[in-house]
């Protein structure tokens, strides 16, 4: 259950998308919000700064138009007809202040403070800041006023009226109400709507996955590409070519297992024959013993074959096998290629073949190669079987290893003198069970694909000509002899921090 739950662990693709969508959303709206207050105050701000402002000044010019600083305080108090129009408003508390020239409470409520600013002064410049007078905030609307009787002294006199924000504050939850609460509906509907949308463009993926689960397990078709989203054609079509790979793969192995079946039929067959045969002569009393040998070596022959042909097989299946293929290791291919010709020279002898090997010496580091023990061994017992197999008594077998004189390569060869391949056949003695026709000669046809097989999965180089110049007519070389055939196969090199 825990490998399952960790194999799990990328969720809905859906829930996903989901998600990336509606956290922005979510995040953005209290930004909204509080973005929508802060301009909500400066709108609500704006009407009543005027009103506050246009005081000021009224009592600025009242200030600006006394005769003279000394005729009294009463002279810079508001008149009575704007002072009852400041108390009458009922909601907000207003305060009004003259300061004279040197500073001095004329007239108004001395607890608002002075204004403190780095900026100079300017008479007539109306100007606001926000304060607090004893608990209460304010919003305060100030100028300074040069007195027609103070031109020339370079003193000012302070006019200040401040009123609390009550008014300002409920305009601003009105403000706040008829923007956010529709919001509160617009939010609910929006994520609605995200999920639909993403409900619907996903559709099309569930659409192909209910396509491709309802296929039997034997259909390996292309899936539609013309019915899938622009997006999702590049899986589809990854799937296509694994699904085509398949196909072939799955079609190789049945020819192969079909081939298999019948090249492993005409052995067992003879086999069952000759038993019959002798199990009949033995029923009759007619038993010859010539006739018992002859049967009996045929059946021996027979079951060689048989006993070749599955381990031909058996290698065929190591060397399709890519993880054994990527257990390399630095192998001395010369001292390989050495072992193994001296294993085969006993059949060399017996069929009167001359073989031998020709190359570097088996100490030689440089003809080291990463590779699979095992299959490197089969590819060239394979190549030395079908030398021998092809070449005539009397023949020459070659097998050869160099070094590439720039030192990328390690190069193993392996050449007779047989008939040679035709070049029209030279690709298709590489398929499973292929045999040129007219060459009597006995094999499972599995070797060379076999070669082919190892070449690929060592990242190898594979090439076949021929051993000696052909005539223009009748394939023979100049000398009698058949025009053999030569396989060269490059390998890559093993570098210095390969074998470290």
């Amino acid at each position: 259950m825990a490998k399952e739950g960790a194999s799990r662990q990328q969720g809905s693709l859906f829930g996903e998308i989901l998600d990336w969508m509606l956290a922005p959303l979510l995040l953005i709206w209290p930004i909204s919000v509080a973005l929508t207050w802060l301009v909500a105050q400066g709108i609500a701000g704006r009407p009543y700064d005027r009103e506050l402002g246009e005081v000021a000044r009224s009592l600025g010019q009242q200030v600006a138009a006394a005769e003279a600083p000394a005729r009294g305080r009463d002279r810079y108090a508001l008149l009575p007809e704007a002072a009852a129009l400041l108390r009458a408003d009922a909601s907000d508390t207003v305060f009004y202040q003259v300061l004279g020239l040197r500073g001095e409470l004329l007239s108004g409520d001395e607890t608002l403070r002075v204004p403190t600013e780095d900026a100079p002064i300017a008479p007539g410049e109306l100007r606001f800041r926000d304060d607090e007078v004893g608990n209460d905030a304010v919003r305060v609307a100030y100028l300074w006023v040069l007195p027609e009787g103070a031109a020339g002294t370079g003193k000012t006199m302070l006019v200040q009226v401040a009123e609390t924000l009550g008014k300002r504050a409920r305009l601003t939850n009105e403000i706040i109400k008829g923007v956010i609460l529709p919001q509160f509906v617009i939010l609910p509907l929006a994520v609605l709507l995200v999920w639909l949308a993403l409900a619907r463009g996903i559709s099309p993926l569930n659409e192909l996955q209910r396509r491709i689960r309802s296929r039997e397990s034997s259909d390996l078709s292309p899936i539609d590409e013309q019915r899938v989203p622009d997006e999702v054609a590049p899986l589809v079509q990854a799937i296509n070519d694994l699904l085509a790979r398949l196909d072939s793969s799955m079609s190789r192995q049945k020819h192969f297992l079909a081939d298999a079946a019948h090249q492993l039929k005409t052995p067992l067959a003879g086999l069952r024959t000759q038993a019959e045969l002798i199990q009949r002569e033995l029923d009759a009393g007619r038993s010859n013993p010539d006739d018992l040998k002859r049967s009996l070596a045929q059946i021996a022959r027979a079951s060689e074959r048989a006993a070749h042909m599955v381990n031909q097989l058996l290698a065929m299946a190591r060397a399709e096998d890519a993880e054994q293929a990527m257990r390399r290791e630095p192998v001395n291919l010369a001292e390989l290629a050495i072992d193994t010709v001296r294993d085969f020279v006993p059949r060399a002898l017996e069929r009167r073949i001359d073989l031998g090997y020709d190359g570097a010496l088996a100490d030689d580091s440089r003809l080291r190669v990463q590779a699979q023990p095992v299959l490197l061994g089969e590819l060239i017992r394979n190549l030395v079987d079908n030398a021998l197999l092809y070449t005539q008594a009397g023949g020459l077998v070659t097998v050869r290893v160099v070094e590439d004189p720039f030192g990328q390569v390690v190069v193993l060869q392996v050449e007779d003198t047989g008939p040679g391949i035709a070049p029209g056949e030279r690709e298709k003695v590489f398929q499973p069970f292929y045999r040129a026709l007219g060459s009597g000669v006995e094999g499972s046809g599995l070797g060379l694909a076999i070669v082919r097989e190892i070449v690929q999965q060592h990242d190898a180089e594979l090439t076949l000509d021929d051993t000696r110049v052909r005539r223009a007519a009748g394939g023979e070389s100049p000398d009698g002899q058949g025009p053999g055939a030569r396989f060269t196969i490059r390998f890559p090199a093993t570098t210095p921090v390969d074998t470290a």
